[in-house]
Formats: structure tokens, sequence, C-alpha cells
């Protein structure tokens, strides 16, 4: 449990950062004046239903008179200034009213309206304004819908939990739609269309931010794949156990230094510098950090009662998988506890196929599956935008379909239209049939279709000795789909729309696109690789435990003695868990078995050639996979080397490491061992500068910089697991 003491003994951080923020916290008041948020303006939408809350500030003790219709309710400020009080719940009008708030002075919001508000948030694709989408022009001549409102939160990150933002309401009418979020104003024209309630967006959404800052404190606590993320705002937040034990432990070995100090000032003594502020205890203020969102664009609004949020976000979070999902459980239990009032209905946008540069395809296949798995929050649901995407544009423009599909999931949930199909289509079942694959799917509305009337494509299947996942025939039968392929007998898994790039042409009968997915039982890599039976492990050898003497964990090299191909078994585990591995086989290049590990200077190991009939099986598209690869080149050796290219192999740079480089002085250098796909231009994996241990280079494909070959990136220690086999086709 996290303890919160603010007793009178105040920690020094704690006075300065509440000096520093009074003007936000509390706001700055005329003496005998009552104040509201500066969201309490003319043309605010209320929600309906609900208990009406109208809160501010006022002189302590002010009596305080808030006046809706004829519901009346009165309070007095507290001791710090505080009031609030809450009328009667109304239900929607089109009817405005005012709202009066008499203390010593006397505030008056006109054209109040009573209907359905909906928070917007998360980063550009929220924030993306009706100006910049489809038809933008016709979408804002048309926009006259007085009874849609809209604000605008500032963008502002604050290491404190501010009390009040100003963001004044707008009307909706073509002066005013073109800036508007996008997303949610389609979504609130949908349901005003079909409510005929009037519907307030409160816009608080920041281009290009991540998740973490939009997370409240509490959202953090008892999550355990973000202990660390809570630990460290906790020992930053004044007044907490850990903020107060650290700071004093500071302020004491700060006293002990002056103490030394001085006596150094006296006897003209030198003296250490003294302690450092601890950085655990910097308050987090950028709006890259986490909480800071919250703290200055979330938390004001927590009075106010809503309907429930829209959240389009991911893409500054894309790279990190399912560590997403629990981000999104912080995120959503965080602002409904700080809400209290119940699990608000929270619906989400995936993130559309965009390139992401040389970035890996199934990098962000693994996120949306992270994004999908965050439906299973309870009453939480997702829109798919695979079908609508730009993969040139990370803002896709059409924010009508989002702002629908958004619409309809809350028409279904929310509005009683219980016979609306807002989901898109979801796997069921898998079953094995035949040498085929049966897919069973919930959420069709019907039977399944294709965009284009084509066979759906972007499914994959993969098995025993298929050498990878293998481009499925699939066949609609229904709101099912079997998949088959003449390169896989035995499938066993499948995935669908597994690549960054993917725009799937499979739809539900209601047109809505189905989200990427994966299921099965993959098989090792090992197992999937066509031959690989045919192959003897000559060695083995764990990559972290590299150095200037090669033991491998297994070697078997006296055992064997004629082979006539030989083969290396590279994986690679990153902290992520995502693995990568490439086998790749050749014609013998040597009939020394001795010299096919790492070749060291003790192995006497050295080749820079062609090699024969090469097969790569990679187990992503960062290597191209193919049989009778015909210009293979191998670089072993235990040499120092420059990228002077001094064989003339075509294409090589000459001037940046890659399958060009040369040998030199001296010959227990930095060691290079090397397979490349010449007419690829591409690096099938690297094991240089073994020497170095964890800070060996280690790859597979190209690397994004200027050396291909992996060269000087002593990255080893990233991987949590690294290992090679080398194994050769014996000559029975």
């Amino acid at each position: 449990m996290t303890h919160h003491r603010f007793g009178p003994r105040r920690a020094l951080f704690a006075a300065l950062s509440i000096c520093f923020f009074a003007s936000v916290v509390q706001p700055s008041l005329v003496r005998g004046d009552v104040k509201l948020p500066g969201f309490f303006t003319d043309h605010m939408v209320l929600q309906q239903g609900k208990p009406i809350r109208v809160w501010g500030w006022a002189d302590p003790s002010e009596k305080v008179q808030v006046t809706i219709g004829d519901d009346q309710a009165a309070t007095q400020a507290n001791q710090d200034g505080n009031w609030l009080v809450e009328l009667p719940a109304r239900s929607a009008s089109s009817d405005a009213v005012e709202i009066k708030v008499t203390g010593n002075n006397e505030l008056q919001l006109k054209d109040i309206l009573i209907g359905e508000v909906w928070l917007c948030s998360g980063q550009s694709n929220m924030e993306w304004r009706v100006q910049s989408s489809v038809n933008a022009a016709e979408e804002i001549a048309s926009a006259d819908y007085p009874q849609i409102r809209h604000m605008k939160v500032p963008r502002v990150p604050s290491p404190m939990a501010v009390d009040d933002v100003p963001a004044p309401w707008q009307v909706c009418s073509p002066e005013t739609a073109g800036q508007f979020t996008a997303a949610g104003y389609f979504m609130a024209r949908r349901l005003h269309k079909e409510l005929n309630v009037p519907i307030g967006l409160v816009n608080s959404s920041w281009g290009g931010t991540r998740i973490e800052p939009w997370t409240p404190p509490v959202g953090f606590e008892g999550i355990e794949e973000l202990k660390d993320i809570s630990e460290s705002v906790i020992q930053r937040t004044p007044g907490t156990d850990a903020f107060e034990s650290a700071l004093q432990n500071h302020v004491q070995s700060t006293k002990a230094w002056v103490a030394k100090a001085e006596q150094a000032l006296a006897k003209d003594s030198f003296i250490e510098p003294a302690p450092v502020y601890p950085s655990s205890l910097t308050p987090f203020t950028s709006h890259g950090q986490p909480t800071t969102l919250y703290n200055g664009m979330i938390h004001p609004l927590i009075q106010m009662p809503i309907r429930g949020a829209i959240w389009y976000q991911g893409e500054a979070n894309h790279r990190e998988g399912m560590p997403y999902t629990a981000k999104m459980r912080a995120l959503i239990d965080g602002w409904r506890a700080k809400w209290d009032q119940g699990p608000f209905p929270f619906y989400f946008v995936q993130i559309a196929p965009y390139h992401y540069g040389n970035e890996s395809g199934t990098v962000l296949a693994k996120f949306w599956e992270a994004q999908a798995a965050a439906a299973a929050i309870p009453n939480t649901a997702m829109v798919v935008t695979n079908d609508i995407a730009t993969v040139n544009d990370i803002h896709p423009p059409n924010k009508q379909d989002v702002g629908k599909r958004l619409a309809d999931l809350a028409l279904r949930y929310d509005y009683g239209k219980t016979d609306l199909v807002a989901d898109s289509p979801e796997l069921d079942s898998v079953q094995t049939q035949d040498g085929k694959l049966r897919l069973s799917f919930k959420n069709t509305g019907g039977a399944l279709q294709t965009s284009d009337g084509k066979a759906p494509n972007w499914f994959e299947i993969i098995g025993p000795n298929s050498g990878g996942f293998q481009a499925a025939t699939a066949k609609i039968e229904g709101d099912e789909i079997v998949l088959s392929s003449d390169k896989v007998q035995q499938p066993t898994a499948m995935r669908f729309g597994w690549d960054k790039l993917a725009e799937p042409n499979l739809r539900g009968a209601t047109g809505l696109p189905l989200s990427a997915f994966r299921a099965g039982e993959v098989p090792e890599f090992a197992q999937t690789i066509p031959g690989a039976d045919e192959y003897e492990l000559v060695y083995e050898l764990d990559l972290s435990i590299l150095g200037s003497s090669i033991q491998y964990d297994v070697d078997h090299h006296e055992s064997i003695s004629k082979f006539d191909r030989v083969a290396y078994l590279v994986s690679l585990e990153d902290v992520g868990g995502n693995v990568k591995s490439v086998f790749v086989s050749m014609d013998a290049f040597t009939d020394d078995i001795a010299k096919i590990g790492i070749p060291t200077a003790d192995a006497k190991a050295k080749f820079q050639q062609s090699v024969e009939s090469m097969t790569v099986y990679g187990s992503d598209s960062s290597v191209s996979s193919g049989a009778e690869i015909k210009n293979g080149r191998i670089e072993f050796w235990p040499n120092n080397y420059s990228p002077s290219n001094a064989d003339k192999v075509p294409g090589a740079s000459g001037t940046a490491f890659d399958f060009g480089d040369e040998p030199g002085m001296p010959v227990s250098g930095y060691g290079c061992m090397q397979v490349h796909n010449v007419d690829a231009r591409q690096t099938v994996f690297a094991i240089n500068n073994w020497k170095n241990g964890p800070n060996a280079d280690l790859g597979i494909g190209n690397h994004s910089g200027e050396h291909k070959d992996w060269t000087f990136t002593s990255n080893a220690s990233q991987y949590a697991s690294k290992k090679l086999q080398v194994l050769v086709r014996p000559v029975k």
C-alpha cells in the first residue's frame, strides 16, 4: 500500500512545487469573487441522467447558491475556498437552460444543454481535425448541428494534479467544426441523428504522445508488469513515504557534506563534490513522461459526469507488443477510479497499417494483438481500421468511418440498439481437418465476404517441414474459412494480416473488417525447416558466453568424418521475448570439420569466398528466404578487417562494412563470422568481435545503420538469449 502523509511538516520540494504551481492548482481570485472552472462556459453540455455537479472556488466560508431552472442547491466554501453542489439529474433536451451561481458576486452561464458527454483522448489521430479529413470542404459546409458542442483542453503537462483548465465550449457550425476532433465529431453526428439529443465532446488529446502520460498514478498501482513505472511515480510524489525517505537521506548526506566543506574551508583543503540531488526525486514535467498529461489535461475534468470515453492512440507505443495491454488496463482502470462513476464505456481505435520505415512487419502485428487483447477489459470495445488505412501516411484522413464505428459501439452497448452489429468479426475456434485448418468466427452478422469478390488474402499457415509460414488458400463457407497450402501438409497454426502493410479484403456481412490475429501451435523454428532432419549437430554455443577462448556447449566434431553440406542455425531473443531465427545451409566449403565453427585464430579458419547452393529460412521478413541461392558468400576470419572490397565483389560498398570486407592484421584481431546473400544485398547473420563477450556484434538480416553486417554495433548484451548451432549433412 502506498502511504501518503501530508502533515504540517512538508518536504522542501513539496513546498517549492506547491508555490510554483499555485497559479494553476488554485485559480487566482479577486477577493470575494466566486469562480467556476474554465470549462464551465456558455454553450456547455451536461450529462443527462446523472446528478449535475457544479463546483468552483470562493472565499473560505463564503455562501454559494447554484440555480438551474427550478432547481437550486446551496453550500459554503470550505477553509481552502473549495465548494461543490449537486443538483437533480435531468433528461436530455434541446431546450437550453441557464446556470446561475451566486456568492459575493453572480455568474451566469447561457445556452446550456443537457445531453450525452463523451471524453475524446489520445494522440494525433484523435487530435486530427475535421478540416484535414476526407471531403473536408463538404463536411464543414454541412456542419450545421447547433446541438453538438466541442471543447478543446489546452496541451499543458504538469508534475502535479491541477484543478482547472481554460476550455471554452463551441457550438458546431460551418464556422467552428473544422477545428473539432474529427473522430469525435463524426461519432457525435451519428449519435445526434440516431438519438436526437445534444452531444458534448471533451477533446483532451495531444499528437505524438505515449499512453503513460495520460495515466493517473492509481492506474499503475497493483499491475505487476508496470511496477517499475508505479514505483518511479510514487518516488517522485511529495508526501509519499518513498519520497520523504529519499529526500531525508539526501538532506542528511548534504548536511554531512556541508560540515566537511566548512572544515575544508577552515583548513584550506580539498573536498569531494557535494551530493547530487537524486534523479529519482526529480518531478516528471514533460508531455512524454508518466502521469503528466493526466495531471494537466484529465484531472481537472474528473468531477464532470460523462457517458464514456473514446481513445485513439498507440503509434508512439507500437513497438511494445503485449505490455501495451497492461498499460491500457492501467489507463482505463485509473480513469474509472478517478471519475468514480463505475466502469463507464471505453471505446478505442486500433491503429492503422503504416510502413514504419525498415521496421519488421511483425512488430506492428504484435501491437495490434495487444490492442485487441485490451478489449477483454470489461465495458470496452475496439474499432478496426485496416480497411481505411493510408500506409504511407500515419494519419488516415477517413475519420468518417472511424467516427461511425465508434458511434455504432455506443448505440449497441449504451443506447439500447442491441440488434446493431457493431463489432468486427472475431475468431471463435480453430480445428484441424484433413490437412487443412477450419476457422469459425463470431460477430459476422451473416456470411463472411470479401471487399473485392476475390478469395480472402493475408492468411498464412505453418507446420512441420513447411519452411516457415506459407501463404494459404482461403475458402469462405458461411461464417467459416478453410485454409490450405500445398507447401504445408500438416498445418498446426495460422496467422492473418500479420504484417504492418496488411490491408486484408475479408469482411463480415456488415462490411466491418477483421483485426490481425493468430492461433494454433507454432512448431519450433527448426522443425519447420524442410530437410533439417538430414543434418547432424556438430557444435552448439551459448553466445552469451563468448570470449577470447570459445568453449562449445556441445562438440561432436570428432564423431563425424565426411559431409557434403554445412548449416548454421542462429537464434536471438530480445528482452521483450521476441525471437528471431535463421537457418542457412550451403555446399561444404571445407572438408575440415574443425574449421566450420567460430573462426578463431586457434582454429586456423579463414574463408573469404562464394558458397554454392545456399538455402535460407528466416523466422521473419528481415531475411529473404529461398533455396538454391547462387550468389552466397561467407566472410570467416579472426583478423581485423576493412571495408575496402579488395576482391571487387559486385555491389559491395567499399566504404561501409558489408559483404566486401577485407581481412588484415593482426590475425588475432576483431574477428568476423558472416554469411551473406549477395544478390539480395543482405547479411544473413553476423557474429563479430566475439573476444569482446557481451559487447560482441550479433545480428540477423541487415543492420539498419551504415554498416549492414553489424560491425561495431557492440549489441550482444541487448539479447536475453542467443544461440548458435553448427550442423553438417553427413555422407553416408
